[in-house]
Parts: C-alpha cells; sequence; structure tokens
C-alpha cells in the first residue's frame, strides 16, 4: 500500500511515523501525482511540536511535509493542462512526504526535463521564500546585500538571487562554508559574537540590504549598521519586525505558479544552483528532520521516496497502466 509520514501527537522527529494508506483518487480539478523527492524544511518541525499551535493546530492523524516534485499518475475530471506522466512541482502542507498526494492542478508547476527532482523538489517553499527575500529589498547593480545563514537552504538560493540582479552578496556563515559560499560568488563572513565589526570590514562603502534567514539579533545589527528597515527582510524574526517595521516576506505571500517556474528556468539554464547536502529514504525522516533542526545543514536535505534507478521504469508503468 502507499505510505505517508504522520504523526499523532506534537514532539520531536521520534513522533513520525510512516503508515500505510489507501490510494488517494483525485476529484474534478485535481491531479494525483506520485511523488518521487519530497525536502524536509525546519518551519515544519515547528508545526509538528505544537509550536504553532493556537495558528496552525494539528489534526491527528497529521501528514508531514509541504513540496514535492513528481509525476502526474492520475487526472481528475476537467484537468486538461496535464498528462499522465507530465513531471511536476508542487506545494501541498502537512502532506507531501507521501508515495502519493492530491494536488489542485492549478497549483502544479510543469518540472523541466532537464532538471533533476531533487533540485526541483525544494523550489515552491525555500524557492519561493528566497524569491520573496530578495524581491522585498530590491537589490540594484552596485548594491551590497548581506544574506544571514548564506549556507542554508532559503539562504545560499536569496544569495544568488540577489547576485543574479547585479548586486554584491555577503554571506554569513560559520567557518567550514567559506569555500562553499565562495563557489556562488559570495563574500563569506563568520557569523556569531563581533558580526557587526566584520561587516563593516568586509564592506566598508556601507551595506544598502540585508535579508535575514536565521534570527539570532540579525536585524539589531542590519540597523546598527545603518541599513534602512524598507531594506531589510527577516523570516525568522518576528519581534524584529513589529520593533522597526522591516519585511517579513516569505513564501505564503508570494507562491504562484509563475514564479516557480522561473525559479525553475532559471536552474533549468544553470544560473540558479540549489545545493543538496543529502538525500535519504523515506525510512530516515526521523533523522532527517534531527539534522534540520541542528540548523547547520548546507542547502537542503531532501526525502527520495523512489530510488533514482527506479524513477524511469515506475513512471513508464503509470502511464502504460493509465
Amino acid at each position: 500500500m502507499p505510505r505517508a509520514v504522520k504523526f499523532t501527537r506534537y514532539g520531536g522527529p521520534e513522533v513520525l511515523e510512516i503508515h500505510e494508506v489507501p490510494r488517494p483518487q483525485p476529484g474534478p480539478g485535481e491531479v494525483l501525482v506520485r511523488v518521487a523527492v519530497a525536502p524536509v524544511n525546519p518551519g515544519e518541525a515547528g508545526i509538528r511540536q505544537g509550536v504553532f499551535a493556537d495558528i496552525w493546530p494539528a489534526h491527528f492523524p497529521e501528514g508531514q511535509g509541504n513540496d514535492f516534485a513528481g509525476w502526474v499518475a492520475e487526472l481528475g475530471e476537467g484537468v486538461d493542462d496535464f498528462t499522465i506522466g507530465d513531471e511536476v512541482i508542487g506545494y501541498l502542507p502537512r502532506a507531501a512526504q507521501a508515495d502519493y498526494v492530491l494536488s489542485p492542478a492549478a497549483v502544479l508547476t510543469p518540472k523541466p526535463a532537464d532538471i533533476t527532482f531533487e533540485s526541483a523538489a525544494p523550489l515552491s517553499a525555500v524557492g519561493v521564500t528566497a524569491w520573496a527575500a530578495v524581491n522585498a529589498v530590491r537589490p540594484e547593480p552596485g548594491d551590497t546585500v548581506v544574506v544571514s545563514a548564506a549556507a542554508g537552504g532559503v539562504g545560499s538560493l536569496a544569495a544568488q538571487l540577489a547576485r543574479l540582479r547585479g548586486a554584491t552578496v555577503i554571506g554569513t556563515a560559520g567557518p567550514h562554508n567559506a569555500d562553499f559560499l565562495r563557489s556562488l560568488g559570495v563574500t563569506p563572513v563568520e557569523h556569531g559574537p563581533g558580526l557587526a565589526d566584520r561587516l563593516r570590514i568586509a564592506a566598508p562603502q556601507g551595506i544598502d540590504a540585508y535579508i535575514d534567514t536565521f534570527g539570532q539579533g540579525n536585524v539589531d545589527t542590519a540597523i546598527a549598521l545603518g541599513v534602512k528597515p524598507q531594506r531589510i527582510n527577516t523570516i525568522a524574526d518576528g519581534r524584529a519586525v513589529a520593533r522597526w517595521g522591516v519585511h517579513s516576506e516569505a513564501q505564503e505571500g508570494a507562491f504562484s505558479r509563475s514564479v516557480v517556474a522561473e525559479l525553475a528556468d532559471l536552474v533549468s539554464k544553470g544560473l540558479l544552483t540549489v545545493p543538496i547536502s543529502a538525500v535519504l529514504p523515506l525510512e530516515q525522516v526521523q533523522d532527517a528532520y534531527r539534522q534540520v533542526q541542528r540548523r547547520h545543514t548546507r542547502g537542503k536535505i531532501v526525502l527520495s521516496l523512489v530510488p533514482e534507478e527506479e524513477r524511469p521504469a515506475e513512471a513508464a508503468r503509470i502511464t502504460s497502466h493509465l
């Protein structure tokens, strides 16, 4: 039977279990997608732990995972913009880590054939979040932009997108990520105590914009360095938003098929790299979240639901059967 990651109580990664579930049936306007890859994201851990229970309560047994990539397995009535076997990128809150997901056709984006499922799957979540953050601070050619936690999932993409707009990008990270950031064309600066002084040295002409993906006082640092609030975006510090009036643009307000398609096109053209630090089987979902929650991951950890060597054969079977 198809599998799905679920949890039946709030808690740490240990509450995640793989359940056998019935194969969903698409209704009008829906597409059944065979999921090949589903990333893991820090925010999903907060929901599972009950941190946001007052805003987004769980409905047990609750699913896990938001973003995915796979191929069309079945079409519901009235869906005429996809065919069986089409490769797609999707976003389905609390349901993505499953062999099959039901998605409204209107929110699925075609996946370019020349990019991997691993590179495609994160685009609808961290990719759109990075796009929103960069768009909020409006980098221009000649600007200097700082991205905190620039080796992470959102940060690594935001840094690249800011560079594509002509900005010089400084990325904060640990020393072990310095060479990685340089490979993306980003100037590394070590995070931690004394960050403001190191940024002044790295950007003697000043800093024009600041993208915070980590919290921990980064917005306060940006303000101290003279960055205007309207050119600061944080996805990790709500108190700084209230205090300073900075932006907090993220995936929720920016998601659209056109944005995902734009990001996928950049990947296809070799202009945007989606760093993948680990590809783990679904059975290792608990370990995947333990790694993510340490907040030292370079790029993304993704779960593989169909091993790479089996994907073409399984897709062909689905296409021929239906």
